[in-house]
């Protein structure tokens, strides 16, 4: 299949399986060594930008160190034409694009956008790439060379600058949480290092341990927008003020909303629903709540047992895995509350690793019905 097959094939959804470039490509090694390629070739061999060079149908011919090191080091598959790197996360629709505009004179035969690799053992590499031809003897490239910007760290540094802040921000609102916001991330983090390659559980790959490490402890970050008196109100709130206090889940989706990953407003809206469709704000129930959430879920009512609020005291590690059992069905994903079963020590060991310091057991009264 040709280039020009490919653009006008409407129901195409895939690229062709990757292959043995040798034996499918005639005549490759003649393209590799005209003096122009060579040159290329020389120029990038040591370049710190990851490049390649494609034939016309974009099958990679030659390919420097950093792009292996960027795109291909953490891979198990054998990939042979370009696209394969970033799908399913370019549309068919986009990589029609592509490959249109690569053959048409108007645009220079060169494209310009942001791409993503993204796979299960491995972060996702955001990166600008820019593709140009090389022609000899024929109207239309006789090859492409693509030069890639990896703009990943750049990219992460800007999410987390902004996002941090909102976390202190949420920290400084709600401070008699203390350090429970980061143990809920530790929690999250934990338990999703063991779910991944869990049968059933393929939604967990690098980047979502990553994502819930950092995006957890975001999961109270609408209680910016819940008023004093009622966040730390020392008794259990009346119904007005419970209606109020439950709309943090509300506001934390609205402002997480601008977060790339739908994890952050998952977390964030969905952290209070329930296994039985007795939670809030939305009444979800199984499998409908999303994982995140019901991650989330167990880290932070385990959290919030253990510690000091203003409207209780905190429990042992052992009430608290006992109360959590109670819930078993009800407040909690079974097999996930079994995998916190398994791993209750690592749960008490972060705690205590990272208990907020000063805090003395008060007498004041249980109220172990409002996890807010």
């Amino acid at each position: 299949m040709d280039l020009e097959e490919l653009v006008e094939l409407e129901d195409l959804e895939e690229l062709p399986e990757p292959y043995n470039v040798e034996e499918h490509i005639p005549g490759f090694s003649n393209l590799l060594e005209k003096k122009e390629v060579l040159f290329l070739k020389k120029s990038y061999q040591n370049a710190p930008v990851a490049a390649v060079i494609l034939d016309n149908n974009l099958r990679m011919l030659w390919t420097n160190p950093a792009f292996i090191e960027t795109f291909l080091q953490h891979r198990s598959d054998t990939v042979i034409q370009l696209l394969q790197l970033f799908q399913p996360y370019l549309a068919i629709q986009d990589i029609t694009s592509i490959l249109r505009t690569l053959r048409n004179a108007e645009s220079g035969f060169s494209w310009y956008g942001r791409v993503e690799a993204r796979g299960r053992e491995f972060l996702t590499v955001i990166a600008n790439m820019i593709i140009t031809p090389f022609q000899f003897d024929h109207s239309l490239p006789d090859g492409y060379l693509a030069v890639f910007d990896n703009v990943t760290e750049e990219n992460k540094t800007l999410l987390t600058s902004i996002f941090k802040s909102l976390l202190e921000a949420s920290r400084l609102k709600d401070n008699d949480t203390g350090y429970h916001i980061d143990r809920v991330g530790e929690y999250s983090k934990l338990m999703a290092e063991h779910l991944y390659h869990k049968p059933g559980y393929e939604e967990i790959d690098k980047e979502f341990i990553e994502n819930i490490r950092f995006l957890a402890p975001m999961h109270d970050v609408g209680k910016i927008g819940t008023p004093d008196d009622i966040l730390n109100k020392a008794g259990p709130l009346d119904a007005l003020e419970w209606t109020t206090m439950k709309e943090h889940t509300k506001n934390g989706a609205y402002i997480l909303n601008s977060h790339p990953s739908p994890m952050a407003k998952n977390i964030a809206v969905f952290h209070h629903e329930k296994w039985d469709g007795s939670g809030y704000p939305l009444e979800l129930s199984g499998f409908t709540i999303p994982l995140p959430a019901r991650i989330v879920a167990i880290a932070d009512v385990y959290d919030a047992l253990r510690s000091h609020r203003s409207y209780k005291e905190e429990f042992s590690h052992e009430e608290a895995v006992d109360i959590m059992e109670s819930e078993r069905g009800s407040h909690f994903d079974p097999a996930l509350l079994d995998l916190f079963h398994e791993l209750n020590e690592d749960y008490a060991n972060i705690w205590n690793r990272l208990r907020d310091p000063g805090k003395q057991k008060p007498e004041d009264e249980l109220l172990t019905g409002q996890i807010r």
